[in-house]
């Protein structure tokens, strides 16, 4: 459908099916005669299994308890919200005028359900190795390295529900400058709140320097700098 094409342009997936992709984003509130609660339940098994087994053949060395844990950091509200977040799906979501007004669009637990729902309706029409290769794209591309002991430290995600709660707004990164060769390019982000700078760092990547510059962020806001 026209109104969800940024939608799959992210997801790098075009949907076959409009009912299914309007039921996947479609909020309860939205008074239609279906909503995504089923498809979110769908979804969190197909995540479940995906997660699991690309952990599995990534690392071939670790122990069922690191796994459990590395796929625990993933697979929950706040992983499912940061890859909503950065596809931009509430936008998409089919909401009513009162939870749009309640910042619906924002919410954790909103995003995180309709992530689920997408996967659903992706593997429904799509199968298991399609939904995986969606899914594992996102996530690589959301965390720039996969382990036990970063995905304990994913500052971005902690500022943002931070300010989401005591600004009701979140916040802006902003690419300040970047330097050096293109075989060692490093890059100086800023997190700008409330229309200022409230931190900037360096970093080898754009994401590193997000990462440092929000840690450094919620140090500033907790009164620790």
């Amino acid at each position: 459908m026209k109104q969800f094409k940024a939608l799959e342009k992210a997801l790098n997936y075009q949907f076959k099916r409009d009912d299914l992709i309007t039921e996947a984003l479609t909020h309860k509130s939205y008074k239609k005669p279906y909503n995504n609660e089923r498809l979110e339940f769908l979804g969190d098994a197909v995540l479940d299994l995906i997660v699991g087994e690309y952990l599995f053949s990534r690392f071939p060395k670790e122990d069922e308890g690191i796994l459990s844990k590395i796929r625990a950091s993933l697979v929950n509200e706040k992983g499912f919200t940061k890859l909503a977040l950065d596809i931009n799906l509430g936008e998409a979501l089919l909401l009513s005028s009162a939870e749009e007004n309640n910042d619906g669009r924002t919410k954790p637990s909103l995003l995180s359900n309709a992530f689920e729902a997408v996967i659903g309706a992706i593997y429904l029409e799509s199968g298991l190795e399609v939904s995986a290769k969606v899914a594992i794209k996102l996530i690589e591309s959301s965390y720039e390295t996969i382990d036990l002991n970063s995905l304990s430290k994913d500052f971005k995600t902690t500022l943002q529900e931070l300010t989401q709660a005591d600004f009701g707004e979140t916040p802006n990164y902003k690419l300040v400058r970047s330097f050096g060769p293109d075989h060692k390019k490093e890059f100086e982000i800023a997190v700008e709140l409330q229309n200022r700078i409230i931190a900037s760092a360096l970093g080898k990547s754009k994401k590193e320097a997000q990462q440092k510059a929000a840690q450094i962020a919620l140090k500033t806001l907790k009164g620790e700098l």
